[in-house]
């Protein structure tokens, strides 16, 4: 989806003055902690946090190991500075008050893009009304609502878990002691014997995601995990390798099987072993004037190759999602992922074509995972939870449909490029400049480092997201700007120099202007994991290929925003000039059978001038996915002669023909 800042305005309370990431890390100390010795003025030591988890285990007889494992889980130990999450959790342990955090306004983004992206059939927009529809349920559900619980068993006001780590971790280890008591097992101890309670915190209303939640904290906890936090505070968890939970406890909560919805038994998700899995079915169905909706049949991989998988925020709730992917005339996607915990829901399945993308190519080859979270709202922070759960799905379905793991496969909604010169720049830019793309790849197991020297002729970009926080504009009005954040982009300029203007998309801004830094503008972004060809260096600059033209980035070798590297590459044949790029991959006009229209090949305005040089992502021949009735009868696919590549041709991917192009290893 696209972030709309004036739509979003009232979605998040926060604090009329912001605070600074050091007087986060001095809320720290705002909890008296046993035998804790004043810091010097100002500067807060980098051990507090990690001392308020050994207090508030001490204190409620949790096992300091699951305390930590736990509040790794939810949030790799940040405190985002006292800003909810998207499902309204706070602080290092994402304690939710969702009734405070979230409002009733709007969420979903209408926008231009037709998420369908067919030009054989009618533009599909999101309808009008579907942004009424987001509110919080007058009820709400347990997951939403864990804050004022802890606060009351924590003994402390509800406002200062919200705030002040150190309080929030107090009130987490409450809960989790709560929990135990609950479950009639001993305090302290052994954390095998935690198992449960750890369950019971992660899912509050939904056991099947608190199984899969518990033992994503024990593999954690097996693991061990340092890291330095938003706060600058350093929090180490050591590795318990023999870790195993207690077999008793895990029994009696059963293995989280993934679950068909009630009278759909044949719809048993898709999912992999160990993560919590439900069905939640878009509906296939005819309504209106001979319209259906909200996907097509198909029969992937065996009637179309399945080569992408495409990342998404759902600019809602989660409640939301699941009422407007019910809608038969609305748009649907395959996955949603739940932000408190990590639950999956499937929606359309993998042989068939959602109508998620914008991109009618894209989605006949493509399955769609929608986050719960919003791309304008740095803070509205996606948990660790979120992201395990989504690598180990995407994970499944590389191997299912042998998607490679990299991401010239395994793009963002912002990466799709548009179909034609007119949809460009309505397409939507989700997950947007805040998805944190290499610990997305770490997780999945293909973190992006150096493969080549200076002469491999490639550079992925790598900045590091927590210190990178270039400035952005619109995330909650138009014009200001945004609260600094890590993020997974570089910006490019026209020269080695940042007083240079930044490069131009002649796409997006057809009227010729100047990209700009709102966080919906991807005209002169590359993002993390992102493969160029390199077109020059000066200094402490890189210049890379980039819609047409060289694009300046920072890249000192005290701290590099990239690292070198190597790969296919295309440039324009010997003697021509230019050639022209497509934003889908079609057959020539010759492949199509009488009763399918054709659909033109037409080429978007940028252009691949003589000498310059783009990573290669796929080779493709052409096709064409014809479904323009609910009766399959008259479906039909379109195959034909014509071959050709993916490339990364600027923030977003783009196709050139094999007989346009020369392809050879770069460097050489």
């Amino acid at each position: 989806m696209r972030g709309s800042a004036p739509e979003d305005e009232k979605r998040f309370h926060r604090p009329a003055l912001r605070r600074s990431v050091t007087a986060v890390a001095a809320a720290v100390l705002l909890l008296p902690l046993a035998g804790t010795p004043s810091a010097q003025a100002g500067q807060p030591r980098s051990d507090a946090l990690q001392r308020a988890f050994t207090e508030a285990a001490a204190r409620f007889h949790v096992p300091r190991s699951v305390l930590l494992g736990v509040s790794y889980l939810e949030s790799r130990w940040d405190s985002h500075g006292g800003a909810p999450s998207v499902s309204g959790g706070y602080g290092p342990m994402h304690l939710t008050d969702a009734r405070t955090a979230l409002t009733r306004a709007p969420e979903f983004s209408q926008g231009t893009e037709d998420a369908r992206g067919d030009g054989a059939r009618p533009t599909k927009r999101v309808p009008a009304e579907a942004a009424k529809r987001a509110a919080l349920p007058a009820q709400l559900p347990a997951r939403l609502r864990t804050l004022t619980t802890a606060a009351t068993l924590a003994g402390l006001p509800a406002e200062r878990l919200r705030t002040d780590p150190a309080a929030n971790v107090l009130g987490g280890a409450a809960l989790l002691a709560a929990e135990q008591r609950k479950l009639g097992h001993s305090a302290g101890g052994d954390p095998a014997q935690w198992y449960e309670a750890v369950a019971r915190y992660g899912g509050q209303d939904n056991m099947r995601g608190g199984r899969a939640f518990a033992d994503e904290v024990y593999d954690v906890l097996r693991q061990g995990q340092t890291r330095t936090t938003d706060a600058g505070q350093r929090v180490t968890l050591a590795a318990s390798p023999e870790l195993t939970p207690d077999a008793t406890q895990q029994k009696r909560l059963g293995a989280p099987a993934t679950k068909a919805s009630p009278g759909r038994a044949e719809r048993k998700p898709e999912c992999p072993q160990h993560v919590a899995c439900e069905s939640v079915p878009a509906p296939y169905e005819e309504f209106g004037d001979g319209d259906y909706g909200n996907h097509d049949k198909a029969d992937r991989p065996e009637d179309m190759r399945v080569s992408t998988i495409v990342i998404h925020d759902t600019e809602g709730s989660w409640e939301t999602t699941l009422k407007l992917i019910k809608d038969p005339t609305y748009v649907s996607w395959n996955y949603t992922i739940r932000s408190s915990d990590g639950l999956i829901a499937q929606h359309v399945p993998t042989k068939d074509v959602a109508w998620h993308a914008g991109n009618w190519y894209i989605n006949s080859h493509s399955v769609g995972i929608e986050h719960e979270g919003f791309l304008a709202a740095p803070d509205a922070w996606y948990t660790e939870a979120m992201y395990r759960t989504s690598a180990r799905l995407v994970k499944y379905l590389s191997r299912k449909y042998d998607v490679p793991l990299d991401r010239q496969h395994i793009l963002g909604h912002d990466n799709v490029p548009g179909t034609t010169t007119a949809t460009i720049p309505g397409m939507h830019t989700d997950p947007g400049p805040y998805w944190d793309w290499a610990h997305y790849f770490s997780l999945l197991g293909k973190p992006f480092k150096a493969a080549s020297g200076t002469h491999g002729g490639l550079v992925t970009i790598r900045p590091d997201y927590d210190r990178n926080k270039p400035v952005y504009t619109g995330c909650e009005k138009a014009g200001d700007t945004c609260a600094p954040h890590g993020s997974a982009a570089v910006r490019l300029y026209t020269a080695p120099d940042a007083s240079a203007p930044l490069v131009k998309d002649v796409g997006l801004h057809p009227d010729g202007s100047d990209s700009t830094t709102g966080v919906n503008d991807t005209g002169a972004r590359a993002s993390t994991g992102q493969r160029f060809a390199v077109a020059g260096r000066s200094g402490d600059w890189t210049a890379i290929w980039y819609l047409g033209q060289k694009a300046w980035f920072r890249n000192p070798h005290h701290a590099p925003t990239a690292v070198n590297a190597e790969g296919m590459i295309a440039t324009p044949k010997a003697g021509r000039e230019e050639v022209p790029v497509y934003g889908r991959a079609y057959p020539e006009k010759e492949a199509y059978p009488d009763g399918v229209p054709y659909q033109t090949v037409s080429a978007l305005p940028y252009k691949l001038a003589a000498g310059q040089e783009y990573a290669v992502g796929d080779r493709m021949a052409g096709d064409y996915f014809y479904a323009p009735t609910f009766d399959l009868s008259k479906h039909a696919i379109v195959r034909g002669e014509d071959v050709y590549y993916e490339i990364q041709l600027g923030h977003r991917v783009g196709y050139v023909r094999a007989a346009d192009v020369d392809v050879r290893r770069s460097g050489s």
